[in-house]
């Protein structure tokens, strides 16, 4: 016990490089797997949610947001942990800047991972956790920040953060005779979601691919990946955004039309709700790693 935490603290201690002016850096991508590193000082998330777990670690400073009407800390070594689609905010906490690292992990991954034991996607209540189990997931997820997981490295961050939620939530834990997984209409649905892309889609193409009425997969889909069709789609276009956003040649308009988006405004708006940040200031602090 006394030796995992002394391993613990040295991995936090090779993680927490001194912090510097406010920037977002990312990983390169993993298996589905998005992982982030942030340092915020003069800069604050606005209130806006995300359709994946958020689940991260903070390395120096105080980490402080707004989540479920309650306002939360989270010190160093401890882990935050956001479910699927509920609104937050974020924050430096003290006059330290704030540094963290963060996995975006798509709850059909947590789904996959765990099968038939979990009835439904696991909560963590708090949205904060000091759980040693679940940090040290964390930590070897993010620990070697500059290369890629490989598909294996990927799967198992996976599994090992998905059994950590699990075992934090035994509610979900299925029960002899309680039907799980995800309807193979629902995954259906999410396919045409993934493949429909810039162009259109109606509740009616969902509705007669899947054989569902528009509230009915609306609740199945929520059930499985904690959030609505709708929103699937839209965070589907703007994660696409967020990439095109890297190449600097690019317009923020060209980004806008390319993604699906009526116009810049549209797509400005919805940008913001999903990342706390509008696509310009976002696109600075990301040019700063």
């Amino acid at each position: 016990m006394i030796d995992d935490r002394l391993a613990e603290a040295a991995c936090l201690e090779r993680l927490c490089r001194a912090p510097s002016a406010d920037r977002l850096e990312f990983a390169p991508q993993s298996g589905g797997l998005i992982r982030l590193e942030a340092c915020l000082d003069a800069h604050v998330y606005r209130a806006h949610r995300h359709d994946t777990y958020a689940i991260g670690i903070t390395l120096a400073g105080v980490q402080r947001y707004n989540y479920r009407k309650s306002r939360r800390e989270s010190l160093p070594g401890e882990v935050v942990v956001l479910h699927p689609d509920e609104l937050h905010d974020g924050e430096a906490g003290t006059e330290v800047a704030l540094l963290y690292r963060m996995l975006y992990i798509r709850p059909e991954a947590v789904r996959d991972a765990l099968g038939a034991r979990a009835r439904s996607l696991p909560f963590v209540r708090d949205g904060h956790s000091k759980d040693r189990r679940l940090a040290k997931a964390v930590l070897a997820a993010v620990e070697d920040f500059s290369r890629p997981l490989t598909p294996l490295e990927a799967d198992e961050a996976v599994l090992d953060v998905a059994e950590a939620l699990l075992a934090l939530d035994r509610d979900v834990a299925s029960k002899r005779g309680t039907p799980s997984g995800v309807p193979t209409v629902v995954r259906r649905a999410r396919e045409l979601l993934d493949e429909v892309g810039a162009g259109s889609i109606t509740s009616h193409d969902l509705e007669f691919a899947t054989g569902l009425s528009r509230f009915e997969l609306a609740r199945y889909f929520r059930r499985a990946y904690g959030t609505s069709p709708h929103r699937y789609l839209l965070m589907r276009r703007l994660e696409r955004a967020r990439e095109m956003m890297c190449d600097p040649r690019m317009r923020l308009a060209e980004i806008a039309a390319t993604a699906g988006f009526a116009d810049q405004a549209h797509f400005t708006r919805q940008f913001r709700k999903a990342f706390g940040f509008t696509p310009g200031l976002w696109r600075t602090l990301a040019t700063k790693a």
